[in-house]
């Protein structure tokens, strides 16, 4: 049975699934070209591509800790994902909500934005990897997920020292961090608080990943089709 490519934006994701048997992890870090060269590497000779990690809301009633399994994703591309494969995810995760996706690999900076975005679309998360995922996934004929942990309210945005701080190889950039820090030292407060949902999200994330187990859920007969 092929293996399962899983698309994610920071090492640390990378981390929650490494151990899983018959996946394949890539983080993105924030680089959509690097990202999919490396996706198409890893595709090869795969059964499925999923977009797994922490998310964005775009819908109030969403909190730090839940869980998003995609039906369909919207943006840069527009995409339905496998059926049977986020029924599997859903019933792994029975207390996932099972909605649309958003991915067009921006930050989304306003709050209004967010909610229109998610109203738009029917979305009910944001994330900057999936459009990817899902433009190499659908290229050669593979089943298509998203399952994703909010680590980030619909009404909250990322701090600037935040969003700089994402390097292509999937790491953190303590430096760029540090120089937001200092020319804008009224962020501390919002850090501390957005990096204690982080820190809430991965523990969720990781207890998840388990849950989800071999080649992330996906269904046998998705992978030997």
């Amino acid at each position: 049975m092929g293996h399962v490519v899983v698309a994610t934006g920071f090492n640390r994701e990378v981390a929650c699934v490494r151990q899983l048997p018959g996946v394949v992890p890539v983080a993105g870090g924030g680089d959509p070209v690097a990202l999919r060269a490396a996706l198409e590497q890893a595709a090869v000779g795969a059964g499925g591509v999923i977009s797994f990690g922490m998310t964005g809301a775009l819908v109030d009633g969403l909190t730090i800790g839940d869980w998003v399994v995609a039906d369909k994703l919207w943006g840069a591309i527009d995409l339905p994902c496998d059926p049977a494969w986020r029924d599997a995810l859903a019933t792994r995760l029975p207390q996932a909500c099972v909605g649309g996706f958003y991915a067009d690999g921006r930050m989304i900076d306003t709050v209004a934005e967010k909610l229109a975005l998610g109203e738009r679309h029917g979305a009910l998360a944001v994330d900057m990897e999936s459009h990817v995922a899902g433009a190499v996934a659908a290229e050669r004929g593979l089943p298509f997920a998203i399952v994703r942990c909010v680590s980030d309210g619909a009404r909250h945005l990322l701090p600037h020292a935040i969003t700089v701080s994402m390097r292509p190889d999937g790491g953190v950039d303590a430096r760029a961090m540090l120089r937001s820090l200092a020319g804008n030292p009224a962020q501390v407060p919002d850090i501390a608080r957005t990096t204690a949902g982080f820190a809430r999200a991965m523990r969720e994330l990781k207890r998840g990943a388990a849950q989800l187990g071999p080649r992330m859920a996906l269904p046998s007969e998705d992978v030997e089709r």
